[in-house]
């Protein structure tokens, strides 16, 4: 029987027996920023660092991973801090030394990070700061470790992560979502003669049927955020030519497989290829929204593939992932099933809820703001340490798959600050 695509998405991915609670986890499935590179936990590990100097260095800083996986960037993170328990090997370069080396690609230490542990006497002290014999606790004291997670809490996580179903209350910190969003189930629609209808789909096989018309509610988040399309023409209703891209430019990448449209044979069919089709994100603004209604003071980052109003994708971005390869969307919970985010609406409804100015750019622009920029080490490293250099050189190659605008450096980072300071980079 056919049902609507957002039922059918939350029983395959998080139902009993569903994708993402029964499986062994996404590691398996699909490649991520937190699998390619331990300079990814690097880079979030220096935005804690500003995030805990922002909110002058509480005594309980949240660090709060919605979408968890496995919990593999939370142990990376407790690694790289020192705390007691945490995976240090996921922390380093490959070369099995701290992911901080300057122009080899990863990111360099700076005053104060657990990596430069700068003496307490040679720091220079403001009045207001803690004597010597009232010296604030570490990082690695403070901190507060909690993996946002469906599945059964992994037997070999290590007591400092908690591991909890539901987003927590008054989080103090940080909350990252990465790559969580574009797995929030949601309705889909195409545009027919009389107005947008809802997609139905038959769990079991994939294939597809036309619903009844959109909700109110539903139908004003089309109005405002996915402009109509005249297919025929290739022209949206502001003007823009679409062309005839599917959307997949800057799809999850599947290990060790190259991305298949979602047109090609195989693949499910829309209803009818005169009808434009789209993918209700009023589900994401939601979740995220309520994301940011945990946050008393902190920063909330939301890290996903996605596009904006004036470039919707025509044809919708729904697709599934299997063992490292793009497959059909077929929603019977033998794969992930996803599609891009609509990052902007995502964004405004986040907004709403934090009032403060918010940043979205580039996953390319972000990682090399923070330190990240997967420069080639110096030649001259080669003649003193070629053993060096060949290491510094792997992990170099390692950032670059992370900046890469046509992969990972393709996503899109969301940065909204709820009840602190966070400087120009995260204006609007």
């Amino acid at each position: 029987m056919s049902i609507a695509w957002r039922d059918a998405m939350s029983r395959a991915l998080y139902g009993p027996g569903g994708f993402f609670v029964a499986d062994t986890g996404p590691a398996d499935h699909f490649r991520t920023s937190v699998h390619a590179s331990p300079a990814f936990a690097s880079a979030l590990l220096r935005l804690l660092e500003q995030v805990d100097a922002a909110l002058d260095h509480p005594s309980r800083l949240d660090v709060v991973d919605v979408g968890a996986g496995r919990g593999e960037l939370l142990l990376s993170i407790a690694g790289a801090v020192g705390v007691s328990g945490g995976a240090v090997g996921l922390a380093v370069g490959v070369s099995g030394e701290p992911a901080h080396s300057g122009r080899s690609g990863l990111i360099p230490p700076w005053s104060g990070s657990p990596e430069t542990l700068t003496p307490t006497a040679a720091v220079r002290r403001s009045p207001d700061e803690p004597s010597l014999g009232t010296a604030r606790p570490s990082l690695a004291q403070r901190i507060r470790f909690t993996a946002v997670e469906y599945a059964d809490r992994p037997e070999n996580l290590p007591a400092e992560i908690n591991w909890t179903a539901e987003i927590p209350e008054e989080i103090t910190g940080l909350l990252i979502a990465t790559e969580w969003l574009d797995n929030v189930p949601l309705d889909v629609a195409v545009h027919t003669e009389d107005g947008w209808r809802y997609v139905l789909v038959d769990p079991e096989s994939g294939a597809e049927s036309i619903g009844e018309l959109v909700s109110p509610a539903d139908l004003d988040w089309l109005t405002t955020w996915w402009p109509t399309t005249l297919l025929s023409a290739g022209v949206t209703s502001t003007g823009a030519t679409s062309g005839s891209e599917s959307g997949f430019g800057a799809a999850r990448p599947a290990q060790g497989s190259s991305l298949t449209a979602r047109s090609r044979p195989g693949c499910p069919e829309t209803p009818s290829s005169d009808y434009q089709r789209a993918e209700i994100g009023r589900s994401r603004d939601e979740a995220w929204a309520d994301a940011l209604r945990q946050i008393s003071r902190g920063l909330a980052v939301a890290v996903d593939y996605g596009h904006l109003r004036e470039a919707r994708p025509v044809d919708g971005t729904l697709t599934g992932y299997r063992g490292g390869r793009q497959v059909p969307p077929v929603p019977d919970g033998s794969s992930d099933v996803t599609a891009h985010v609509a990052m902007d609406s995502v964004a405004s409804a986040g907004a709403a809820v934090a009032r403060c100015a918010y940043s979205l750019v580039s996953q390319r622009e972000a990682l090399r703001a923070l330190g990240a920029d997967g420069g080639r080490p110096p030649l001259s490293l080669a003649g003193s340490d070629p053993a060096g250099y060949l290491r510094a050189l792997a992990a170099a190659s390692a950032v670059t798959e992370l900046t890469d605008p046509t992969g990972l450096g393709g996503h899109w980072w969301l940065r909204q600050p709820v009840g602190i300071p966070f400087g120009p980079a995260v204006a609007r």
